[in-house]
């Protein structure tokens, strides 16, 4: 898989808004998201009922809500790996 992101196997809410990832490659963290979820596919991720909801999408690789709210695997293993959402030249 050279040149893609690996797939999120895992996830789990430490606590609203807070997700701890798990990759195909063993990578994992915690990841800080309610700043990425935009627009009106998120408004019942974005409740805590809702936020805890989470879960992963085997086709996709990637994390998703009920009512196909989801998030890029690459954005999100960007800020695993660095500290830093794609769009970032220093860490928050």
């Amino acid at each position: 898989m050279i040149g893609l992101t690996p797939d999120i196997t895992a996830v789990s809410v430490v606590r609203h808004g807070v997700l701890r990832l798990m990759f195909a490659d063993g990578l994992a963290g915690e990841v800080e998201v309610p700043d990425r979820m935009r627009g009106p596919a998120f408004a019942n991720a974005l409740t805590p009922n809702g936020f805890a909801a989470v879960s992963v999408d085997a086709e996709t690789g990637t994390v998703v809500w009920p009512g196909g709210a989801d998030l890029a695997p690459d954005t999100l293993d960007q800020r695993v790996r660095t500290g830093l959402w794609p769009e970032q030249s220093t860490a928050a």
